[in-house]
């Protein structure tokens, strides 16, 4: 489904991604490993265009989306949760989540009924606004504004930083369900291992920009884990 190939990236004069070659299959669950500062989120960043490549091409179901703005690649049914979060604070839940159904295909006025059932805290609070909520809360929301979209690819950056550690089960919850249930294709950036074992099937690692490990989750041994994982 993603195949990225030869991508390389510099921050100034900073080499930041080295001759990334990468596959995402169709329907896995890939987490993206690596210590801080190793590039993962500036490789998101990169297949969303919100960084731009030095080299290289992001192939997404054949096409080469690095000639595509950052707007273009959402109408390619492509889901974004960034690190952070980044709701609009000063919209209500529902605006917020209505915001992605101008891209979405079908066109619709209304958010899909289903993601309350996957997030009915959401569907309590819909008329408050999304600053109010907590850190988990506001979580939930950027994953439910994200599946508003309808999207065959979802991509997350570090979904459980900062999350209370039931919202965290439930979150990893919603990835199983929609990547096992409906096969929707998941990346994700994840630092804590028991929820990287629980919900990935594949994963991606990167040291010091460049990617150094892939293979299925079952390959993350104790010897990989200290040898790059490790502070």
């Amino acid at each position: 489904m993603l195949e990225i190939k030869g991508l390389n990236q510099f921050y100034g004069g900073s080499h930041i991604l080295w001759d990334i070659d990468m596959t995402i299959p169709e329907g896995s669950c890939t987490c993206l490993m690596g210590r801080n500062g190793m590039g993962k989120t500036t490789l998101l960043k990169c297949i969303m265009g919100l960084v731009s490549a030095k080299t290289g091409q992001i192939l997404y179901e054949g096409e080469d989306l690095r000639p595509l703005a950052a707007a273009e690649r959402a109408h390619r049914s492509i889901g974004y949760v960034p690190q952070g979060r980044e709701i609009f604070s000063q919209l209500t839940v529902e605006e917020n989540l209505r915001i992605g159904l101008g891209v979405r295909r079908p066109r619709t006025r209304q958010v899909p009924p289903h993601l309350y059932d996957m997030f009915p805290v959401l569907k309590q609070m819909l008329h408050r606004r999304g600053g109010d909520l907590s850190g988990g809360q506001q979580q939930q929301l950027a994953i439910a504004r994200a599946l508003v979209l309808d999207p065959r690819l979802l991509i997350l950056d570090e979904p459980t930083e900062g999350i209370q550690p039931n919202i965290v089960h439930d979150i990893g919850e919603v990835i199983q369900r929609l990547n096992r249930e409906i096969n929707l294709t998941v990346l994700l950036v994840e630092q804590k291992l028991p929820f990287a074992r629980r919900v990935a099937t594949d994963l991606r690692m990167l040291d010091k920009g460049r990617l150094v490990k892939s293979g299925r989750i079952d390959a993350l041994t104790d010897e990989l884990v200290r040898a790059h994982l490790t502070v």
